[in-house]
Protein backbone atom coordinates (compact mmCIF):
# COMPACT_ATOMS: atom_id res chain seq x y z
CA UNK A 1 0.00 0.00 0.00
CA UNK A 2 3.30 2.27 0.88
CA UNK A 3 4.68 2.00 -2.49
CA UNK A 4 1.67 2.69 -3.99
CA UNK A 5 1.26 6.29 -2.05
CA UNK A 6 4.26 7.74 -3.54
CA UNK A 7 3.69 7.71 -7.14
CA UNK A 8 0.13 9.51 -6.28
CA UNK A 9 1.67 11.97 -3.97
CA UNK A 10 4.86 13.24 -6.57
CA UNK A 11 1.89 13.01 -9.39
CA UNK A 12 -0.46 15.49 -7.24
CA UNK A 13 3.01 17.70 -6.01
CA UNK A 14 4.34 17.93 -9.81
CA UNK A 15 0.36 18.49 -11.45
CA UNK A 16 1.07 21.74 -8.93
CA UNK A 17 4.08 22.53 -9.47
CA UNK A 18 3.06 22.41 -13.33
CA UNK A 19 0.39 24.07 -12.77
CA UNK A 20 2.11 27.53 -11.02
CA UNK A 21 4.38 27.67 -13.74
CA UNK A 22 1.90 27.77 -15.86
CA UNK A 23 0.83 30.85 -14.23
CA UNK A 24 4.19 32.25 -14.50
CA UNK A 25 5.07 31.43 -18.40
CA UNK A 26 0.92 32.88 -19.04
CA UNK A 27 2.02 36.00 -17.70
CA UNK A 28 2.73 39.06 -20.14
CA UNK A 29 5.70 41.14 -19.59
CA UNK A 30 3.92 44.15 -19.52
CA UNK A 31 2.66 42.71 -16.07
CA UNK A 32 6.23 42.51 -14.64
CA UNK A 33 7.59 45.43 -16.07
CA UNK A 34 7.75 48.66 -13.75
CA UNK A 35 8.79 51.83 -15.01
CA UNK A 36 12.66 51.75 -15.00
CA UNK A 37 13.92 52.37 -18.84
CA UNK A 38 14.93 49.63 -20.40
CA UNK A 39 17.82 50.41 -23.10
CA UNK A 40 18.55 46.87 -23.40
CA UNK A 41 15.13 45.48 -24.30
CA UNK A 42 12.24 44.94 -21.69
CA UNK A 43 13.49 42.38 -19.31
CA UNK A 44 13.60 38.72 -20.11
CA UNK A 45 10.44 36.48 -18.93
CA UNK A 46 12.60 33.94 -16.24
CA UNK A 47 13.62 37.36 -14.98
CA UNK A 48 9.88 38.60 -14.32
CA UNK A 49 9.95 34.59 -12.89
CA UNK A 50 12.27 35.13 -10.54
CA UNK A 51 11.24 38.66 -9.18
CA UNK A 52 7.63 37.76 -8.17
CA UNK A 53 9.17 34.94 -5.74
CA UNK A 54 10.27 35.76 -2.23
CA UNK A 55 12.01 32.82 -0.66
CA UNK A 56 12.58 32.42 2.88
CA UNK A 57 13.53 28.91 5.26
CA UNK A 58 14.27 28.22 8.69
CA UNK A 59 16.64 25.33 10.28
CA UNK A 60 15.50 23.77 13.09
CA UNK A 61 17.96 21.38 15.30
CA UNK A 62 16.70 19.79 18.87
CA UNK A 63 17.68 17.34 20.83
CA UNK A 64 15.72 15.50 23.40
CA UNK A 65 17.13 13.47 26.45
CA UNK A 66 15.08 11.44 28.93
CA UNK A 67 15.78 12.47 32.38
CA UNK A 68 14.76 9.27 34.17
CA UNK A 69 17.10 7.16 32.32
CA UNK A 70 19.42 9.80 30.35
CA UNK A 71 18.53 7.79 27.26
CA UNK A 72 18.77 9.94 23.78
CA UNK A 73 14.98 10.43 22.49
CA UNK A 74 15.78 12.45 19.83
CA UNK A 75 18.31 14.34 17.78
CA UNK A 76 16.10 16.53 15.26
CA UNK A 77 16.77 18.20 12.52
CA UNK A 78 13.78 20.07 10.23
CA UNK A 79 13.89 22.09 7.34
CA UNK A 80 11.44 24.28 5.95
CA UNK A 81 11.49 26.39 3.29
CA UNK A 82 8.92 28.74 2.28
CA UNK A 83 8.22 30.10 -1.01
CA UNK A 84 5.70 33.19 -1.56
CA UNK A 85 4.46 34.49 -5.68
CA UNK A 86 3.01 37.14 -6.40
CA UNK A 87 0.71 36.30 -9.21
CA UNK A 88 -1.53 38.78 -11.73
CA UNK A 89 -4.69 40.08 -10.57
CA UNK A 90 -3.70 40.63 -7.14
CA UNK A 91 -3.46 36.37 -6.49
CA UNK A 92 -0.47 35.27 -4.64
CA UNK A 93 0.90 31.65 -4.05
CA UNK A 94 2.66 30.04 -0.73
CA UNK A 95 4.49 26.70 -0.77
CA UNK A 96 5.35 25.39 2.54
CA UNK A 97 7.67 22.14 2.55
CA UNK A 98 9.52 20.35 5.19
CA UNK A 99 12.36 18.17 5.60
CA UNK A 100 12.54 16.31 8.61
CA UNK A 101 15.72 14.00 10.13
CA UNK A 102 15.93 12.27 13.58
CA UNK A 103 19.29 10.56 14.41
CA UNK A 104 17.53 8.07 17.08
CA UNK A 105 14.31 7.43 15.34
CA UNK A 106 12.55 6.89 18.27
CA UNK A 107 9.57 9.31 18.50
CA UNK A 108 8.47 7.18 15.50
CA UNK A 109 10.74 3.23 14.60
CA UNK A 110 10.34 2.42 11.86
CA UNK A 111 7.75 3.60 8.85
CA UNK A 112 5.15 5.09 10.20
CA UNK A 113 1.87 3.75 8.66
CA UNK A 114 0.09 7.19 8.01
CA UNK A 115 -3.02 5.04 7.77
CA UNK A 116 -4.79 8.28 9.49
CA UNK A 117 -3.72 10.06 6.09
CA UNK A 118 -5.60 10.84 3.00
CA UNK A 119 -2.99 9.52 0.38
CA UNK A 120 -2.65 13.34 -0.83
CA UNK A 121 -1.52 14.47 2.70
CA UNK A 122 0.63 12.11 3.67
CA UNK A 123 4.80 12.57 3.67
CA UNK A 124 7.35 10.61 1.70
CA UNK A 125 9.31 8.74 4.82
CA UNK A 126 12.96 8.12 2.96
CA UNK A 127 14.60 4.92 5.20
CA UNK A 128 13.43 5.14 8.89
CA UNK A 129 14.84 8.53 9.89
CA UNK A 130 13.89 11.12 7.20
CA UNK A 131 10.57 12.27 5.97
CA UNK A 132 9.41 14.99 3.33
CA UNK A 133 6.10 16.90 3.32
CA UNK A 134 4.45 19.53 1.69
CA UNK A 135 3.00 21.18 4.42
CA UNK A 136 1.31 23.96 3.18
CA UNK A 137 0.24 24.81 -0.88
CA UNK A 138 -2.40 27.54 -1.70
CA UNK A 139 -3.22 30.30 -3.77
CA UNK A 140 -5.03 33.46 -2.22
CA UNK A 141 -7.43 35.29 -4.68
CA UNK A 142 -10.07 38.01 -4.27
CA UNK A 143 -13.22 37.11 -6.28
CA UNK A 144 -15.58 40.36 -6.05
CA UNK A 145 -15.53 41.23 -2.00
CA UNK A 146 -14.59 37.55 -1.72
CA UNK A 147 -11.49 36.54 0.03
CA UNK A 148 -10.47 33.17 -1.64
CA UNK A 149 -7.93 30.30 -0.12
CA UNK A 150 -7.12 27.14 -1.91
CA UNK A 151 -5.17 24.20 -1.28
CA UNK A 152 -3.30 22.78 1.69
CA UNK A 153 -3.38 25.07 4.39
CA UNK A 154 -4.11 25.41 8.36
CA UNK A 155 -7.37 26.89 9.50
CA UNK A 156 -7.39 28.38 13.25
CA UNK A 157 -10.76 28.51 14.98
CA UNK A 158 -9.55 28.47 18.51
CA UNK A 159 -7.93 30.53 21.27
CA UNK A 160 -7.02 28.83 23.97
CA UNK A 161 -3.35 27.71 24.49
CA UNK A 162 -2.04 23.69 26.00
CA UNK A 163 -5.63 22.65 25.04
CA UNK A 164 -8.10 22.80 22.37
CA UNK A 165 -11.84 23.49 22.08
CA UNK A 166 -12.79 24.98 18.93
CA UNK A 167 -9.49 24.25 16.86
CA UNK A 168 -10.99 20.96 15.23
CA UNK A 169 -10.88 22.15 11.57
CA UNK A 170 -6.88 20.75 11.06
CA UNK A 171 -6.09 17.52 13.07
CA UNK A 172 -3.02 16.96 14.89
CA UNK A 173 -0.10 15.06 15.16
CA UNK A 174 0.60 13.49 18.26
CA UNK A 175 4.21 12.47 17.35
CA UNK A 176 5.11 14.50 20.65
CA UNK A 177 1.92 14.04 22.35
CA UNK A 178 0.96 18.14 22.80
CA UNK A 179 4.47 19.59 23.29
CA UNK A 180 4.92 20.75 19.99
CA UNK A 181 3.73 24.46 18.91
CA UNK A 182 -0.25 24.01 17.07
CA UNK A 183 1.55 25.33 14.17
CA UNK A 184 3.35 22.81 13.87
CA UNK A 185 1.46 19.90 15.42
CA UNK A 186 -1.73 20.80 12.93
CA UNK A 187 -1.56 18.86 9.99
CA UNK A 188 -2.73 21.13 6.83
CA UNK A 189 -5.79 20.07 4.71
CA UNK A 190 -6.21 20.37 1.42
CA UNK A 191 -9.61 22.80 1.98
CA UNK A 192 -11.18 25.74 0.47
CA UNK A 193 -11.74 28.77 2.66
CA UNK A 194 -14.22 31.56 1.18
CA UNK A 195 -14.34 34.78 3.49
CA UNK A 196 -17.19 37.39 2.71
CA UNK A 197 -17.85 40.24 4.21
CA UNK A 198 -21.21 41.67 4.80
CA UNK A 199 -21.98 44.87 5.89
CA UNK A 200 -20.06 44.97 9.94
CA UNK A 201 -19.98 40.72 9.68
CA UNK A 202 -17.66 38.35 7.67
CA UNK A 203 -18.84 35.06 6.54
CA UNK A 204 -16.51 32.07 6.29
CA UNK A 205 -17.23 29.38 4.57
CA UNK A 206 -15.22 25.97 4.82
CA UNK A 207 -14.90 22.69 2.27
CA UNK A 208 -12.25 20.43 3.48
CA UNK A 209 -12.55 17.13 1.26
CA UNK A 210 -9.10 15.94 2.86
CA UNK A 211 -10.00 12.52 4.84
CA UNK A 212 -7.31 13.15 7.43
CA UNK A 213 -7.63 12.55 10.90
CA UNK A 214 -5.59 13.05 13.93
CA UNK A 215 -1.71 10.91 13.51
CA UNK A 216 -1.78 8.49 16.68
CA UNK A 217 2.11 7.64 18.07
CA UNK A 218 2.23 4.17 17.32
CA UNK A 219 3.10 0.62 19.45
CA UNK A 220 6.63 1.09 20.37
CA UNK A 221 6.80 5.04 20.45
CA UNK A 222 7.40 6.75 23.71
CA UNK A 223 3.86 8.71 23.39
CA UNK A 224 1.72 5.58 22.23
CA UNK A 225 -1.38 5.99 23.76
CA UNK A 226 -2.01 3.80 27.10
CA UNK A 227 -4.65 5.66 29.01
CA UNK A 228 -8.04 3.75 29.07
CA UNK A 229 -9.41 7.45 28.43
CA UNK A 230 -7.99 7.11 24.77
CA UNK A 231 -7.40 2.95 24.63
CA UNK A 232 -10.04 0.40 25.44
CA UNK A 233 -8.34 -1.45 28.30
CA UNK A 234 -9.31 -5.58 27.41
CA UNK A 235 -11.05 -6.87 30.64
CA UNK A 236 -8.65 -10.13 32.58
CA UNK A 237 -8.88 -13.10 30.45
CA UNK A 238 -10.41 -11.62 27.47
CA UNK A 239 -8.20 -12.22 24.10
CA UNK A 240 -8.25 -9.03 22.16
CA UNK A 241 -7.91 -8.69 18.24
CA UNK A 242 -8.02 -5.25 16.15
CA UNK A 243 -9.12 -5.11 12.99
CA UNK A 244 -8.13 -2.70 10.53
CA UNK A 245 -9.30 1.22 10.64
CA UNK A 246 -12.58 1.89 9.27
CA UNK A 247 -12.14 4.91 7.94
CA UNK A 248 -13.77 7.46 5.04
CA UNK A 249 -12.50 7.61 1.61
CA UNK A 250 -14.71 9.67 -0.38
CA UNK A 251 -13.81 12.74 -1.22
CA UNK A 252 -17.11 14.56 -1.55
CA UNK A 253 -19.65 12.19 0.55
CA UNK A 254 -16.86 12.43 3.33
CA UNK A 255 -16.12 15.91 3.28
CA UNK A 256 -15.92 18.14 6.32
CA UNK A 257 -18.09 21.56 6.13
CA UNK A 258 -18.45 24.40 8.25
CA UNK A 259 -19.34 28.41 8.60
CA UNK A 260 -18.02 31.63 11.02
CA UNK A 261 -19.68 34.61 11.59
CA UNK A 262 -17.59 37.01 12.75
CA UNK A 263 -17.56 40.46 14.17
CA UNK A 264 -16.49 43.73 16.55
CA UNK A 265 -19.34 44.74 18.40
CA UNK A 266 -18.70 47.30 21.76
CA UNK A 267 -14.98 46.11 21.92
CA UNK A 268 -15.75 42.40 21.78
CA UNK A 269 -14.21 39.93 19.04
CA UNK A 270 -17.00 37.50 18.52
CA UNK A 271 -17.63 35.05 15.94
CA UNK A 272 -20.46 31.55 16.16
CA UNK A 273 -19.03 28.51 14.53
CA UNK A 274 -21.00 25.68 13.21
CA UNK A 275 -18.53 22.22 11.56
CA UNK A 276 -19.70 18.78 9.72
CA UNK A 277 -17.06 17.05 10.62
CA UNK A 278 -15.78 13.65 11.61
CA UNK A 279 -14.34 13.23 14.42
CA UNK A 280 -10.03 12.85 14.34
CA UNK A 281 -10.14 10.09 17.14
CA UNK A 282 -11.46 6.89 15.67
CA UNK A 283 -14.24 5.19 17.82
CA UNK A 284 -13.12 1.69 19.34
CA UNK A 285 -16.38 -0.39 18.73
CA UNK A 286 -16.30 -3.39 20.34
CA UNK A 287 -17.68 -7.45 19.53
CA UNK A 288 -16.95 -10.31 22.10
CA UNK A 289 -17.60 -13.36 21.06
CA UNK A 290 -17.45 -16.59 23.81
CA UNK A 291 -16.24 -19.84 22.25
CA UNK A 292 -15.05 -23.15 24.59
CA UNK A 293 -11.75 -21.21 24.20
CA UNK A 294 -12.61 -18.61 26.18
CA UNK A 295 -13.74 -14.64 25.51
CA UNK A 296 -12.49 -12.97 22.34
CA UNK A 297 -12.97 -9.38 21.89
CA UNK A 298 -12.49 -8.02 18.31
CA UNK A 299 -12.01 -3.79 18.10
CA UNK A 300 -12.74 -2.04 14.92
CA UNK A 301 -11.46 1.81 14.99
CA UNK A 302 -13.97 3.61 13.10
CA UNK A 303 -14.64 7.21 12.35
CA UNK A 304 -18.02 8.49 13.05
CA UNK A 305 -19.54 12.17 12.34
CA UNK A 306 -20.38 14.77 14.44
CA UNK A 307 -21.77 18.44 14.50
CA UNK A 308 -20.00 21.45 16.39
CA UNK A 309 -22.18 24.73 17.18
CA UNK A 310 -20.48 27.37 19.47
CA UNK A 311 -18.60 30.31 19.00
CA UNK A 312 -15.22 32.47 20.81
CA UNK A 313 -15.21 35.86 22.89
CA UNK A 314 -12.52 37.96 24.00
CA UNK A 315 -12.17 41.77 24.72
CA UNK A 316 -9.57 43.47 26.61
CA UNK A 317 -9.48 45.70 29.71
CA UNK A 318 -6.51 47.37 30.33
CA UNK A 319 -4.02 45.56 31.66
CA UNK A 320 -6.80 42.04 31.13
CA UNK A 321 -7.95 40.13 28.45
CA UNK A 322 -10.80 37.84 29.00
CA UNK A 323 -10.95 35.25 26.16
CA UNK A 324 -13.15 32.08 25.68
CA UNK A 325 -14.86 29.64 23.40
CA UNK A 326 -17.96 27.66 24.23
CA UNK A 327 -18.61 24.07 21.62
CA UNK A 328 -21.43 21.52 21.68
CA UNK A 329 -20.81 18.31 20.21
CA UNK A 330 -23.76 16.43 19.10
CA UNK A 331 -23.15 12.77 18.80
CA UNK A 332 -19.48 11.78 20.23
CA UNK A 333 -18.71 8.29 21.46
CA UNK A 334 -17.06 7.35 24.58
CA UNK A 335 -15.72 3.87 25.69
CA UNK A 336 -17.61 1.91 28.61
CA UNK A 337 -16.45 -0.38 31.30
CA UNK A 338 -19.14 -3.05 30.78
CA UNK A 339 -18.56 -5.88 29.10
CA UNK A 340 -22.04 -6.80 27.86
CA UNK A 341 -22.87 -3.76 26.33
CA UNK A 342 -23.02 -4.70 22.83
CA UNK A 343 -20.38 -3.00 21.06
CA UNK A 344 -18.51 -0.88 24.01
CA UNK A 345 -19.50 2.80 23.61
CA UNK A 346 -22.04 4.89 24.48
CA UNK A 347 -23.46 7.77 22.06
CA UNK A 348 -23.58 11.42 23.92
CA UNK A 349 -23.52 14.83 23.53
CA UNK A 350 -20.23 17.20 25.30
CA UNK A 351 -20.34 20.57 26.11
CA UNK A 352 -16.77 21.89 26.31
CA UNK A 353 -15.86 25.52 27.00
CA UNK A 354 -12.37 27.47 28.15
CA UNK A 355 -12.64 30.76 29.95
CA UNK A 356 -9.23 32.44 30.00
CA UNK A 357 -7.75 35.42 31.72
CA UNK A 358 -4.38 37.10 30.47
CA UNK A 359 -2.97 39.95 32.54
CA UNK A 360 -0.13 42.19 31.43
CA UNK A 361 0.37 44.18 34.48
CA UNK A 362 3.92 43.71 35.40
CA UNK A 363 6.10 45.17 32.50
CA UNK A 364 7.42 42.43 30.29
CA UNK A 365 5.04 40.05 32.04
CA UNK A 366 2.23 37.68 30.83
CA UNK A 367 0.54 35.55 33.32
CA UNK A 368 -2.53 33.80 32.06
CA UNK A 369 -4.81 31.55 33.20
CA UNK A 370 -7.26 28.86 32.00
CA UNK A 371 -10.11 27.29 32.81
CA UNK A 372 -11.26 23.93 30.69
CA UNK A 373 -14.46 21.95 31.69
CA UNK A 374 -15.96 19.10 29.46
CA UNK A 375 -19.39 17.67 30.38
CA UNK A 376 -21.50 14.87 28.68
CA UNK A 377 -25.54 14.65 29.04
CA UNK A 378 -25.77 10.99 28.55
CA UNK A 379 -23.46 9.69 31.20
CA UNK A 380 -24.25 6.27 32.94
CA UNK A 381 -22.45 4.56 35.29
CA UNK A 382 -20.21 2.33 33.27
CA UNK A 383 -18.62 5.24 31.15
CA UNK A 384 -15.01 5.63 31.46
CA UNK A 385 -15.11 9.55 32.09
CA UNK A 386 -16.38 10.96 34.51
CA UNK A 387 -19.60 13.06 33.76
CA UNK A 388 -17.94 16.62 34.64
CA UNK A 389 -13.72 16.66 33.09
CA UNK A 390 -11.86 19.58 34.58
CA UNK A 391 -8.52 21.33 33.50
CA UNK A 392 -6.75 24.01 34.36
CA UNK A 393 -3.33 25.75 32.63
CA UNK A 394 -1.58 28.71 33.97
CA UNK A 395 1.28 30.60 31.49
CA UNK A 396 3.75 33.02 33.11
CA UNK A 397 6.62 34.56 30.48
CA UNK A 398 8.94 37.38 31.68
CA UNK A 399 11.24 38.85 28.85
CA UNK A 400 14.14 40.58 29.80
CA UNK A 401 17.33 42.13 28.11
CA UNK A 402 15.25 44.05 25.03
CA UNK A 403 12.91 40.90 25.16
CA UNK A 404 15.74 38.59 23.88
CA UNK A 405 15.89 36.72 27.01
CA UNK A 406 12.34 34.74 27.53
CA UNK A 407 11.74 32.73 30.46
CA UNK A 408 8.59 30.80 30.80
CA UNK A 409 6.81 27.93 32.39
CA UNK A 410 3.26 26.39 31.34
CA UNK A 411 1.63 23.98 33.89
CA UNK A 412 -1.55 21.89 32.70
CA UNK A 413 -3.69 20.21 35.47
CA UNK A 414 -6.34 17.74 35.19
CA UNK A 415 -8.65 18.04 38.53
CA UNK A 416 -10.50 14.59 37.80
CA UNK A 417 -7.16 11.89 38.47
CA UNK A 418 -4.48 14.41 40.06
CA UNK A 419 -2.06 14.14 36.84
CA UNK A 420 -0.63 16.86 34.89
CA UNK A 421 2.07 18.14 32.91
CA UNK A 422 5.08 21.46 33.86
CA UNK A 423 6.85 23.00 30.44
CA UNK A 424 9.77 25.19 32.04
CA UNK A 425 11.87 27.01 29.04
CA UNK A 426 14.38 29.59 28.19
CA UNK A 427 14.95 30.89 25.24
CA UNK A 428 17.01 33.78 23.37
CA UNK A 429 17.59 35.46 20.63
CA UNK A 430 20.91 35.43 19.85
CA UNK A 431 20.56 38.10 16.45
CA UNK A 432 17.39 38.47 14.42
CA UNK A 433 17.86 34.90 12.72
CA UNK A 434 19.16 32.82 15.47
CA UNK A 435 16.82 31.44 18.62
CA UNK A 436 18.31 29.70 21.30
CA UNK A 437 16.43 27.19 24.29
CA UNK A 438 16.53 24.64 26.81
CA UNK A 439 13.41 23.46 28.68
CA UNK A 440 11.78 20.37 30.00
CA UNK A 441 8.83 18.70 30.01
CA UNK A 442 7.59 17.08 32.96
CA UNK A 443 5.07 14.74 33.89
CA UNK A 444 3.17 13.14 36.50
CA UNK A 445 0.12 11.41 38.11
CA UNK A 446 -1.91 8.56 37.80
CA UNK A 447 -0.87 5.73 35.14
CA UNK A 448 -4.59 6.01 33.68
CA UNK A 449 -4.32 9.86 33.13
CA UNK A 450 -4.09 11.99 30.01
CA UNK A 451 -0.52 13.17 31.23
CA UNK A 452 0.10 10.31 33.81
CA UNK A 453 0.41 7.53 31.17
CA UNK A 454 3.82 9.13 30.20
CA UNK A 455 4.92 9.80 33.49
CA UNK A 456 8.52 7.86 32.50
CA UNK A 457 8.74 10.16 29.75
CA UNK A 458 10.37 13.20 31.49
CA UNK A 459 12.90 14.93 28.89
CA UNK A 460 15.13 17.84 29.00
CA UNK A 461 15.23 19.88 25.50
CA UNK A 462 18.15 21.49 23.88
CA UNK A 463 18.05 23.77 20.36
CA UNK A 464 18.53 26.01 18.16
CA UNK A 465 16.71 27.77 15.23
CA UNK A 466 18.03 29.55 12.14
CA UNK A 467 15.50 31.75 9.91
CA UNK A 468 17.08 32.90 6.59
Amino acid sequence: QFHCVIPKLLLMKRICLVFSLAIFLATPLSAVANDNDYSDGPPSLFAGFLDRIEPSATLEIESATNTRDGSSQKLEMMFEPEFNVRLPAGMDLTAIGRLRSDTFDDLEPGRPSQEERSEFSRRIVVGDRVDLELREFYLNAEVGRTFLTIGKQQTVWGKADGLKVMDVVNPQDFREFIMDEFEDSRIPLWSVNAEIPISDVTLQLLWVPDQTYHELPEAGSPYNFTSPLLIPTPAPGVDVAFNPVNRPNRVFADSDAGARLSTFWNGWDLTANYFYHYNDLPVFLRDVSVTPEGARATITPTYERSHLVGGTFSNAFGDLTIRGEVAFFFDRFYSTNDVSHADGVVKTNELFYVNGFDWYGFTYTLLSFQFFQSIVTNHTPELIRDPIDTDMSFLARRNFMNETLTIETLWIQDFNRGDGMLQPKVSYDLSDGIKLWTGVDIFYGARNGLFGQFDENDRLLIGAEWGF
